[in-house]
């Protein structure tokens, strides 16, 4: 979250620098960089675009987890609670909040969760700057961006074509270094895409003259395997109604997809007096330059995914930051799909397959439980690296030994086994780790997983076809699988009541609770012995 100030320039325009400590992204904080305000002019610190440099993470450990499993763990389940709307076309375009992921990492993860298997080869991320200001468009020309996830290579095909568009649009790394603004979408990207590259853009003023230089640049780099990231969050400080409210005409300013209905929305917003506030959208300029470049390319389905704020996440409703997920839509054309990964909701793994895996979840297992190594794996068969959710279950003697799983975790199915195996015979609070003894008495069974669908009610859930997760808040859920109803005999009220108190820690009848949110799955099991 970010503080607006008057700049001292003469453009009259404003800039943007972090606040204090009390406010409650930096509560989040283990530790924070100092960041202090600069001015600086266009030919200042230039490095030659020929050196490659690489952008180390300057807020890991703050915004984001520095360790990589549990950035990598908190990232999939942001995105496995995500539920936006149904989608029918192209994703060219999000707006997306930047604040610490306590704060705004849910509401994010529903842009996110939009864009999961689509061929995008290039992310365009653009925001104003929150550190320094300056006369331009700052590029971040060549190198990789790094995070505890690892490095993301610059696109330097399309940012030296975008710096020999115009003067304007500058080579300069120095003001990306220490900006979190377009550092916490890259975790989001990472488990979200495969094989893509970055275009970093950070705007020094909010005039909207930059916004046309670079939406006419981007108008020659811009393809179907392109994805614009417009990183901003909402009001600042209002009280919780009052940010609603704001968020709220701002919000319907972008579903217009007129740059022009935006500015006036922000200028009356800013003129209107409201207690505490301090600006409407720190990242505006990238906002409306999504918005310009949407328009070139024929959106004009433009969906609001979620909004929340941080009284709703985990602040203070007295003072509060708003966060929108925004998604621009193509519709009609399909999204350009991973080549080799299936669409959502169709996945059949071939015999083959099948028993590729549950042999890699059986050496997994053996590896780990004697040396506490997983082993390094390559997959042969282009079905194991699509994107799909798995549980893993361990059998001893007939007798369930350990069972874990996660839906839509975006990433290779084949590693989500890896996990899950591990996971199964080693964490399942239950059971206590398995012993290189009780190797030889395990019998494996996979469980793939289709896409979590939300239900109105119970109606629609079919004993023995679907699997059930129940949600109450951030900290009930419990999930069965379909194959419980079958082994236990179940009716359908016995299997929910049994799923709302043994699994989610709620009353026997949750599953009638109109708070309580029922999705729905189907999944292809496969025991060990039975394909090869």
């Amino acid at each position: 979250m970010e503080k607006r100030s008057p700049a001292s320039g003469n453009n009259g325009v404003s800039h943007h620098f972090p606040k204090t400590v009390t406010d409650p992204v930096f509560v989040f904080a283990a530790t924070l960089l100092s960041l202090a305000f600069t001015f600086s002019l266009p030919g200042d610190k230039k490095e030659s675009a020929n050196t490659p440099k690489v952008r180390k993470a300057a807020v890991a450990g703050a915004f984001y987890p520095a360790n990589k499993n549990q950035l990598a763990a908190y990232v999939d389940e942001l995105l496995r609670r995500a539920n936006p709307p149904p989608i029918a076309g192209s994703v060219k375009a999000i707006l997306v909040p930047h604040a610490g992921y306590v704060y705004s990492g849910p509401v994010a993860a529903h842009a996110y969760k939009t864009i999961a298997r689509q061929d995008i080869q290039t992310v365009i991320l653009m925001c104003n700057s929150h550190r320094q200001g300056f006369n331009g468009i700052a590029v971040y020309g060549n190198g990789s961006f790094e995070t505890p996830l690892g490095p993301i290579e610059i696109d330097s095909d399309k940012t030296a074509k975008l710096l020999a568009a115009n003067p304007g649009i500058m080579d300069r790394p120095d003001i990306h270094e220490g900006d979190h603004v377009l550092e916490v979408q890259l975790p989001f990207l990472q488990r979200t895409l495969k094989n893509f590259k970055i275009v970093p853009l950070l705007f020094g003023t909010d005039d909207p003259a930059l916004s046309r230089t670079l939406a006419d640049a981007l108008a020659k780099i811009v393809d179907d395997r392109t994805l614009i990231v417009a990183s901003s969050d909402m009001s600042h400080y209002p009280p919780y109604d009052a940010a609603s409210e704001a968020d709220r005409k701002t919000d319907e300013a972008i579903l217009t997809g007129k740059p022009e209905a935006l500015d006036a929305q922000i200028a009356e917003l800013e003129a209107s007096g409201i207690p505490n506030a301090e600006t409407f959208l720190c990242g505006i300029s990238g906002v409306r330059t999504a918005m310009m470049v949407a328009a070139r390319e024929g959106v004009n389905d433009i969906r609001l995914l979620k909004y929340a704020n941080s009284g709703d996440t985990a602040g203070d409703k007295q003072r509060v930051v708003g966060y929108s997920a925004v998604a621009f839509v193509k519709p009609g054309q399909a999204p350009a799909s991973i080549p080799g990964i299936a669409a959502e909701g169709e996945h059949s793994l071939t015999d083959a397959e099948q028993a590729e895996l549950l042999r890699l979840a059986k050496t997994t297992v053996e590896s780990y439980v004697r040396t506490r190594n997983i082993p390094p794996y390559t997959p042969t068969l282009k079905g194991l690296e699509q994107p799909l959710g798995a549980f893993v279950t361990l059998k001893e003697d007939g007798q369930l030994r350990g069972c874990i799983g996660r839906f839509e975790p975006g990433i290779p199915l084949f590693t989500v086994i890896q996990q899950m195996a591990v996971a199964a015979a080693t964490r399942d609070p239950r059971f206590p780790p398995v012993t290189p003894e009780e190797l030889d008495r395990l019998d494996y069974e996979i469980s793939v997983l289709s896409p979590l669908r939300k239900v109105p009610n119970a109606d629609e859930i079919i004993p023995g076809k679907h699997g059930v997760e129940v949600r109450k808040g951030f900290f009930h859920q419990g999930v069965f699988l379909p194959q419980v109803a079958t082994e236990t005999g179940w009716s359908k009220e016995e299997f929910l009541s049994e799923l709302c108190s043994q699994k989610a820690g709620l009353p026997r009848n949750c599953w009638k609770d109109p708070s309580v949110d029922l999705y729905v799955f189907t999944a292809q099991v496969f025991p060990e012995g039975k394909k090869e």
